[in-house]
């Protein structure tokens, strides 16, 4: 498949346009945290509470804490992500600060991009005409494009853990992609991150999961490009990927 390069670069669509007008703050506008999170729940996505900034710093009161405002409450969050409605009103009335994860690789995968990167193979995929399921953007700068998951299959031998740059065996190496599946999860809208910054939904819970592979070569090629132009010394301040161990 050709990269695109004459279409895409030196030309900027009314999308692209439209993304780079999107504030980074949470808009007070709209479904309440409940509806948001609820609507998550019912598309079949497994919740649990999380941390949330408290200023810069974390809820958790970690000293240094690596990951603020983006890790689970509790180490059981595995067993604990449920989408039964009257245990999450539960959370949101006990939690009423608390962000929420989304546990992955049991009915949903995420590819977790440089938002930048993201927004170009976002205005590329709807281009072409190729079906994208829920798309979050944070303001940290990562775009989130959920899919169906790859991490539980009849073979165990054929699924891979989530990592930063992870990749199935076939695929090259996909600088500043992180695949959260099995063992990993994501923060999901609406939620709050230190600096007043927020993730929130462009394409909500209610379209369809797609295969991720329908997604994954316009995402790495549009990876590769922003790999490209930040140079080695800008991509090394992306290699963290999470989740970390509390």
């Amino acid at each position: 498949m050709g990269d695109g390069t004459g279409r895409y670069r030196g030309t900027e669509g009314k999308l692209a346009q439209w993304l780079r007008r999107r504030p980074k703050r949470i808009e007070a506008e709209g479904p309440s945290r409940e509806e948001l999170l609820l609507a998550v729940a019912a598309a079949g996505m497994p919740l649990a509470p999380a941390a949330h900034p408290v200023g810069y710093r974390c809820s958790c009161e970690r000293i240094g804490c690596p990951t603020p405002a983006r890790h689970p409450l509790s180490f059981a969050w595995q067993t604990q992500s449920t989408t039964d409605r009257a245990q999450l009103l539960r959370w949101t009335e006990s939690h009423p600060q608390a962000n929420f994860i989304t546990a992955t690789g049991m009915v949903h995968d995420v590819l977790d991009v440089p938002l930048e990167a993201g927004r170009a193979a976002l205005e590329r995929l709807l281009a072409e005409g190729v079906e994208v399921g829920p798309v979050a953007e944070s303001g940290d700068g990562r775009m989130l494009f959920f899919t169906a998951t790859r991490g539980t299959p009849e073979d165990e031998d054929e699924w891979w853990p989530c990592e930063l740059d992870c990749h199935p065996e076939t695929m090259d190496e996909h600088p500043g992609l992180r695949w959260h599946c099995r063992g990993s999860y994501v923060l999901v809208p609406p939620a709050r991150l230190p600096g007043e910054l927020g993730v929130g939904w462009l394409r909500g819970p209610e379209h369809p999961l797609p295969d991720p592979l329908t997604l994954l070569e316009t995402l790495t090629d549009a990876c590769a490009r922003h790999a490209d132009q930040l140079g080695e010394h800008e991509h090394e301040h992306h290699s963290v990927a999470w989740p970390l161990s509390r």
